[in-house]
């Protein structure tokens, strides 16, 4: 028994500073890695989508978060965008609802490969 309990007793004497210092290190490795492969990525593209969203013109094609294809008819003056869906069909929105411009998402349809059956 007390070999048991003279093997479970932590040795006596400091542990050295090298402990902390390599915890320290890694703590700092795995927030870089974080950042690189999840926050900076993210930021450019919300970054992207902002700037995406100041330039719309008049008789761009787009897509709405919903799907919905069509062409901006209007910018009014309170920041809302009118777009125009089918010839005599006209809806108001916000320009947060627009997803991306329907030429690049033709192209991404385009270059996404085919899925086989």
């Amino acid at each position: 028994m007390e070999l048991f309990v003279m093997l479970m007793t932590p040795p006596s004497g400091s542990s050295g500073g090298m402990g902390n210092i390599s915890t320290l290190i890694f703590f700092v490795g795995i927030f870089a890695v974080m950042y690189f492969f999840m926050i900076r990525p993210q930021a450019k593209k919300a970054k992207d989508q902002k700037s995406f969203l100041e330039n719309l013109q008049k008789g761009d094609k787009v897509v709405t978060v919903a799907g919905i294809h069509g062409r901006i008819n209007r910018i009014n003056d309170n920041g809302t965008l009118e777009v125009q869906i089918d010839t005599n069909t006209n809806v108001v929105m916000e320009r947060s609802g627009i997803s991306m411009e329907y030429t690049k998402a033709i192209q991404q349809a385009s270059q996404a490969p085919a899925k086989k059956d």
